[in-house]
């Protein structure tokens, strides 16, 4: 065999032998790079497509935004003067503890759907987004409002709109909306308190008046009017009419040792004795026509027993009523100044530039999709010439194979 029969043959590589070894990224930036103009010209339509839209047949959209500082909780001098109520301090104490004041807890009222139906009603908005809903036009005032809570504290509310005006209207509502309902609502402690006081105020103000009612019906049933008035001159007008009565028997038995049975005078005497006898014995018996002014002598120990304790009760109830009314007042105050104010550090005012399409942004996604879809259009273009050239091999092959057969 001759030196050149030695030689090996040169070998050639077809698609169908880099099966399994993967893609070789030289052959692709090669099969790419005689594929450019394909792929520049898929990137310039869509760019230009995407540029189109975003001039033609997009409107523009104005962003207002309003920066506000919500309440912040506070320690409460004012609320020390809770010791006057002993044990109902640590009761309403209790039942208000824990509550923290956070910028998250002002962000989900936004998000509220108490807000969202106020807002609603009040632009009418349903007509304005074009929905058939009120699930539907939340869901697009929710879709155009944005609740921000920075690292400094403070809220920002943006609202976006075609209309500036409106956007700015509808930004600056969010934070009036929001006030009616934290004022609705015990967020805060000085709140807590306040809805405490107002509710145990209520209960009070009731037993307060049940015992007044008692009251009534046992002077009514007693006859017991003012016991510090009224037993004294019981007591003094029985003495008298008894000092009467004694004194009318001592003048009736002088009379017998002058006058005769039948003597004007003595009948007289006689007479009236015999009344001021018979008006000590309605006032002991509670009857006749004073019987509303005078109780019966043998029940003023048990009517004036039952009067003072029902006294007692309204007295007590009484107190109860204006500690009560005291700290409720407090609460108010408390709760004025440091959980219903919420500030507006920036309002809304409407905006001059657009905010919404970005352009630029749409255009640079458009050459970018371009230039992919260009790409992966080009690896099918390049498949499918293969396969064309492969299956032309093939029949050539075939006919010189019929050929030579010949």
């Amino acid at each position: 065999m001759s030196h050149g029969e030695m030689k090996e043959a040169p070998t050639h590589y077809t698609a169908q032998d880099h099966q399994g070894e993967g893609i070789d990224l030289m052959d692709l930036l090669i099969l790419l790079a005689r594929q450019r103009r394909w792929i520049a010209s898929c990137a310039a339509l869509f760019g230009g497509m995407a540029l189109a839209y975003a001039f033609l047949l997009t409107k523009p959209v104005f962003t207002a935004t309003t920066t506000i500082m919500p309440p912040q909780q506070q320690s409460s001098g004012i609320s020390s003067m809770l010791g006057q109520l002993g044990g109902l301090t640590s009761t309403a104490g209790s039942g208000i503890a824990g509550l923290k004041n956070s910028n998250d807890l002002y962000i989900g009222m936004l998000h509220s759907r108490t807000v969202a139906d106020r807002l609603i009603a009040r632009f009418k908005l349903q007509a304005h987004y074009h929905q058939d809903s009120m699930d539907g036009t939340r869901q697009s005032l929710q879709a155009t409002s944005s609740f921000v809570s920075g690292k400094e504290g403070l809220i920002t509310i943006s609202v976006d709109d075609q209309n500036p005006q409106f956007a700015a209207t509808l930004a600056n509502a969010y934070v009036e909306e929001l006030e009616t309902v934290n004022r609705s609502l015990a967020v805060t402690d000085a709140s807590k308190r306040r809805l405490f006081f107002e509710q145990q105020l209520k209960d009070a103000k009731t037993q307060l008046t049940a015992a007044e009612t008692d009251l009534r019906k046992t002077q009514e049933r007693t006859g017991m009017i003012q016991p510090e008035g009224q037993l004294p001159a019981i007591v003094s007008t029985i003495t008298q009419l008894r000092a009467t009565i004694a004194a009318k028997e001592v003048q009736l038995e002088t009379m017998k040792s002058f006058a005769t049975a039948q003597n004007p005078a003595y009948l007289k005497t006689q007479q009236e004795l015999q009344g001021l006898r018979e008006q000590l014995t309605k006032l002991d018996s509670g009857q006749g026509s004073d019987s509303s002014l005078f109780i019966p002598t043998g029940k003023i120990a048990q009517s004036g027993l039952e009067y003072m304790r029902k006294l007692r009760e309204l007295k007590y109830q009484e107190t109860v009523f204006e500690l009560l009314s005291k700290q409720y007042e407090i609460a108010k105050i408390d709760e004025a100044k440091d959980s219903s104010l919420i500030q507006v550090l920036d309002p809304a005012v409407p905006p001059t530039q657009k905010s919404k399409p970005k352009r630029s942004m749409i255009t640079l996604i458009g050459l970018l999709g371009g230039v992919f879809l260009g790409i992966l259009t080009a690896l099918i273009r390049a498949r499918l010439a293969t396969a064309d050239e492969a299956s032309h091999q093939r029949r050539h092959e075939l006919l010189l194979a019929l050929k030579n057969g010949n």
